[in-house]
Formats: structure tokens, C-alpha cells, sequence
């Protein structure tokens, strides 16, 4: 071949196999992808991957998103791109059993009428088109399931609410929970001032509450969860201990000081217990609240005159997800702390042959208990302290109690205890007649998940209000623990999966500390300022009170007093200075980082691609000038 013909064949080449190569992988290689995210963001979870291949009949997924409109709001477009990515690993690991589809829906066309028409919000934009946003899946039988919209603040549960859709379009009736308290924020309606929780927990299960009078349990459900339970009957506990004994699932929240009922100190709404289920299962909780210096949360605490500092606060307790059992499901898969408010300790005493307990959550090594009636009270760090004397050794927070249980009732059923109301006594005892006969030992496998706090489950806890971003993973834990007991552990991992957005945490950091040390210097300087200036105002109105003038007081005052004047005026014009350095330094730390990182930003890139090219162009100059030399 010919030299100069030798470039553009070879060119030529190239590209034909280039394009080749292009075409083949899009054959062979379809689903193959690799994951460079730190958190494994654009990976399914083995949870989704057995959901998806346990799938019986195709299931359609339809992705609602407005091009043109989100185009203003690049967070929802970087958002969408995700979405999108992560429905492709759907389809492409579903084996032909996901079958996805995308649809803009501009306004007044049939993709617009399909997506109001499956419930599709319609939010409200800048320009004259609105957003949509969400999922509609169906499946062979035309059941239908909808993602609204997709917001981006509820990143971390994006897989979770796909694999549960798709679950639950293959397995259309959820496990139904029953749910027995007296918090407000449970037995509310959800949406209407009741828990996010409670929203949450209607998302995934069929929830009914059972009224404070009950005399049966419905056979219909599935998993009974407790949450600070009032004062119960005799006959409500045998109802709750046969229920263990026929069905064995339980989620129990307890609290000896549950700041939520606290309003007045009403000792009988404050504290919950195991009663006479703790003593057969050889459970019991503590008298005291439990505090924990080593994973005490920083709160807010007034200082007076206005000002307030975060302290950490030994009560308010964020155990980090390192310290959880990383061998149970409910906790193997948390990423982020589980907030605890003044919960008590469950204290494992000697159990029946086959009956287990494992801790799930547990406190710091040094942990101490706090008086109940102290722990309700608006205590300040500096006031818990004085009460803190350090146990030996962890104490449990939750924990997971399993095996064949024997009945806390061995004379039988307790007699039906009429009200005072005739017609609600008739009602009542026909309800008591339909329960089922007694039992005194386990007919499966008991599962119970207890957990010696109320609090955990309030928004304050673990929604930071703006934004409703969630911080915690009191949600996550709660929810994963009702997946686990239903039947679908394998969901509960999906959870916590971490979210795209990394901020910065050395700047943020940064920002804190230079915050504090901000506040309380410059809340220590303004202190001495004003009483610099107020024994100046009273030095001055001494001098006025004896006929001298602000120019004269030198000429009315002592030697002492003129010489304090001079120091007091000094002392002020050094004090304002210091303050006006203070704020102007403030900034200071925080804007240098920030201006190398962008100059790295910037400047890295090119000058990396600059140097690669000095590179390349001496080695081949000193490769031309060896190949010249005679």
C-alpha cells in the first residue's frame, strides 16, 4: 500500500469497526453497566433484584416527566435523569417482565388526559405549562398503582417505592397492621395532624385502628403493633397474648417517660409498659428514663436574654448506624442515626427453652439513668449532668424477641368486664363472645420487635421541618421493622438507600464551628460592652448630678473615678473593634476554602490537559531530533 493512501484507509478502518463494535454492544451487552458512585446510587439492591424475579406477570411502568417545563428547575431535571437511569436497571434486570415506557405530557394532548386521568399531580410552574412528574404502573389485570410526583427530597426512599410498587402490582393486597394506641399522631387520620409515619405506613400497609375498648382482635391482620398503649384490661392483654401465641407478630413501642403525653405529668399517660406479658416473656422495662452522653444529639438550648446555643443533650440520644446489629434486617441496612427522646431500657430476664433475645439497638458504653419524672421536664444538659450516674455496660433500646411463647394467663381467659353503658355492654359482649378459645402455648414461631421509646416516632425526631427532609432513620426503622414482621424483610433493605446530593461536609463543618465560636464571642464581648456602658452612663450622670457638664467630668470625679473613665472608654473602643473583627473574620476560613475549591475547579483541568500536552509535545520533539541525528 502507499504511503499516502496508508492514514486515510486505516482511518477508515477504524471507523468501521468503531461503528461495529457500537452495534454489537448494544446487542451483547444491553443491561451491562458499571458503578462508579460512592454509594452504589445507580446499583439495585439484592432486595430488588428477588422482587423482580419473583415477578408471575409482566408489570408496565409509565414515566410521567415534562421536558419543557422542568427545564427552569435543573434540580428536577438532574433528578429525572436519575429516575430514568434507575428504570432502565429495572427493565433490563426484569427479564421482559418490566416493561417501560416515557411520556411528556404536553398540555391539552392524550399524554396529558392519560396522565390526570391515573392521578398525576399537576404542579405549578413559572411559565404557562405545568410539571408532571411521577410513575403509573399497572398490571395484566389493569390494578393500578401511582407515584404522584417525584419529589426530589425523597430521594433516599426511590427504590424502595419502585420495588414496592411493582410488589404490589404483582401481589395486589397488602399485609394488614393493626395498630393500638393512645398517641394523637397514630390515631388521627392520616394527612389530617397525625404522624408522617402514619402517612408512610398507610403507603405500604392496610392500617386499622383498634378502638381503646376492644374485645377482639380481627383474624385479618397480620402484624399488631403497640405504641404506647393506654391502661389496658386484663381481658385486652389475654387478647394480645393469644394473638402472640396464634400469630407471633408484634411491633410494641413502650416508654417509662414519653415526652409526647407529658403535658401536665399525668404518670398514668406518661408511662407504658409490658405489664403481664413482660413477666411470661421474661421481658421487662425500666423504672427511669435512660440518658447517654457518649451519642447525645445536639438540641437548642436557651441561654436567656433571647440568645440560645446548641449543646449536646445526654437525653436526646442518636444512636449512628454503626453501633445497630448489622446481622438483623430491620438494622442491617440503616445508614443514618435512629433519634431516641428520654426512652427507657428493656431489660432481658430469664426466658422460657427456645425463647431468644438479641438486641437491635443499644446505647453508648456509659450510659445512666435519669429519674422518669425528671426526664419529661424541659432539663437542661448542664441539669441532666448532675443527675448522671454511669451504668456498667450498654443498655438496650430495641431488641427482637423469638420463639414459642407460653401464655401469660395459665388459668384461661379472664371474665368480660361489662361498662356501665347497657347498649355498649350488649355490643361489647357480643364482640367478647367471637374470640377465639384459649391457648396456653405458641402455635408458630413468635417474631416480636420491641422498642422502649414513643417518641422516635414524631416528626421533630427525624423530619427537619423545612423541606420535610428526612435526617434520621426513625421512618426507615419502623417501617422496615412492620416489612420484616409482614413478610417482606427483603423490602426493608431498600429503605435507607443514600441519596445523590454530597454536600460539603468540611465546609459545613467549618460553618458550625465558626458560627459557635462567633456567637459566643461576640455574646461574651456585647456582655462586657454593655456593662462597660452602663457604669460609663452612671459614672456620667454622677458628674452631671453635681453640676458638671460630659466635657468637664474629670474636673467632678476622683482621681480613681477619672482614671476608671479613661480605662471604660478605652475598654469600649477596643470592644467594638473586637466585635467588628469578629464578624468581618467570620467568613473569613469558610470563603478561602471556597475560593480554592473553585480555582481547583477551574484551573485543575486545563492545567492538568496543558501539561499532559508539554508532555507529549518534548517526547516527540526529542524523538524527532534523535531520529535526525547523523
Amino acid at each position: 500500500m502507499k504511503r499516502r493512501l496508508f492514514f486515510p484507509v486505516m482511518g477508515l478502518i477504524a471507523a468501521i469497526l468503531f461503528v461495529a463494535f457500537n452495534i454489537a454492544s448494544q446487542k451483547f451487552l444491553a443491561g451491562a453497566r458499571l458503578d462508579f458512585t460512592g454509594n452504589q446510587l445507580y446499583t439495585l439492591s439484592k432486595g430488588t433484584h428477588d422482587t423482580l424475579k419473583d415477578i408471575a406477570e409482566p408489570v408496565d411502568i409509565t414515566f410521567v416527566f415534562s421536558r419543557r417545563a422542568a427545564q427552569d428547575y435543573p434540580a428536577v431535571t438532574a433528578y429525572a435523569a436519575r429516575v430514568r437511569t434507575l428504570l432502565d436497571a429495572y427493565r433490563d434486570s426484569g427479564g421482559g417482565r418490566v416493561r417501560l415506557t416515557e411520556i411528556d405530557p404536553a398540555p391539552f394532548s392524550e399524554a396529558e388526559d392519560k396522565a390526570l386521568a391515573a392521578g398525576i399531580s399537576a404542579i405549578g410552574t413559572d411559565g404557562p405549562d405545568p410539571l408532571y412528574f411521577g410513575i403509573i404502573g399497572r398490571n395484566t389485570i389493569d390494578d393500578e398503582r401511582v407515584i404522584p410526583f417525584l419529589a426530589p427530597e425523597l430521594e433516599t426512599t426511590l427504590e424502595y417505592d419502585l420495588t414496592r410498587m411493582i410488589a404490589r402490582l404483582d401481589n395486589p393486597e397488602p399485609p394488614r397492621i393493626g395498630i393500638l394506641s393512645s398517641l394523637p399522631g397514630l390515631t388521627s387520620p392520616a394527612g389530617e395532624g397525625g404522624f408522617a409515619l402514619l402517612a408512610d405506613l398507610s403507603k405500604s400497609f392496610d392500617a386499622e385502628r383498634l378502638p381503646p375498648d376492644f374485645q377482639s382482635i380481627p383474624e385479618s391482620i397480620d402484624v399488631l403493633m403497640l405504641a404506647h398503649p393506654e391502661d389496658l384490661t386484663r381481658r385486652q392483654l389475654w387478647l394480645i397474648d393469644q394473638f402472640a401465641l396464634r400469630k407471633g407478630r408484634l411491633l410494641i413501642l413502650i416508654d417509662p417517660a414519653a415526652r409526647l403525653q407529658a403535658g401536665g405529668y399525668d404518670a398514668g399517660a406518661v408511662r407504658s409498659d409490658l405489664g403481664l406479658l413482660g413477666t411470661a416473656w421474661g421481658l421487662s422495662l425500666s423504672t427511669d428514663a435512660v440518658a447517654d452522653a457518649a451519642n447525645a444529639l445536639e438540641i437548642a438550648v436557651d441561654l436567656g436574654r433571647g440568645r440560645s446555643e446548641n449543646q449536646a443533650h445526654p437525653l436526646f440520644i442518636g444512636v449512628p448506624a454503626n453501633a445497630m446489629n448489622t446481622t438483623d434486617p430491620v438494622t442491617a441496612d440503616l445508614s443514618r442515626t435512629v433519634n431516641f427522646g428520654a426512652p427507657g431500657a428493656l431489660i432481658a430476664g430469664p426466658m422460657a427453652s427456645g425463647v431468644r433475645w438479641m438486641p437491635l439497638i443499644t446505647t453508648g458504653p456509659a450510659p445512666s439513668y435519669i429519674p422518669a419524672r425528671d426526664a419529661v421536664r424541659d432539663l437542661k444538659p448542664a441539669d441532666v449532668l448532675k443527675l448522671y450516674k454511669t451504668e456498667k455496660g450498654a443498655l438496650t433500646l430495641a431488641g427482637r424477641l423469638s420463639g414459642r411463647l407460653r401464655t401469660a394467663f395459665p388459668d384461661g381467659a379472664p371474665p368480660f368486664e361489662p361498662p356501665d353503658d347497657p347498649s355498649l355492654a350488649e355490643a361489647l359482649r357480643a364482640e367478647a363472645a367471637a374470640a377465639p378459645a384459649h391457648i396456653a402455648l405458641g402455635e408458630t414461631e413468635a417474631e416480636i420487635i420491641l422498642i422502649a421509646d414513643a417518641d422516635l416516632m414524631t416528626d421533630d425526631f427525624y423530619i427537619f421541618p423545612e423541606g420535610r427532609t428526612v435526617v434520621a432513620d426513625n421512618g426507615a426503622f419502623i417501617l422496615n421493622a412492620l416489612d420484616a414482621l409482614s413478610g417482606g424483610g427483603e423490602l426493608s433493605r431498600l429503605r435507607s438507600r443514600a441519596e445523590t446530593f454530597r454536600p460539603m461536609t468540611r465546609i459545613e463543618d467549618m460553618r458550625q464551628d465558626a458560627e459557635a465560636r462567633y456567637f459566643r464571642q461576640q455574646a461574651e464581648l456585647e456582655e462586657r460592652l454593655a456593662a462597660a456602658q452602663t457604669r460609663l452612663a452612671e459614672l456620667q450622670s454622677r458628674g452631671a448630678g453635681q453640676g458638671g457638664f460630659v466635657g468637664d467630668l474629670e474636673a467632678v470625679l476622683t482621681e480613681a473615678e477619672r482614671e476608671e473613665l479613661g480605662a471604660l472608654r478605652e475598654d469600649i473602643v477596643s470592644l467594638r473593634a473586637r466585635v467588628r473583627g469578629i464578624e468581618r473574620d467570620y467568613r473569613r476560613g469558610i470563603d478561602q476554602l471556597e475560593s480554592l475549591l473553585k480555582t481547583l475547579n477551574i484551573w485543575i483541568g486545563p492545567l492538568l490537559v496543558a501539561l499532559a500536552g508539554f508532555f507529549v509535545w518534548r517526547r516527540q520533539r526529542r524523538q524527532t531530533r534523535a531520529r535526525t541525528r547523523p
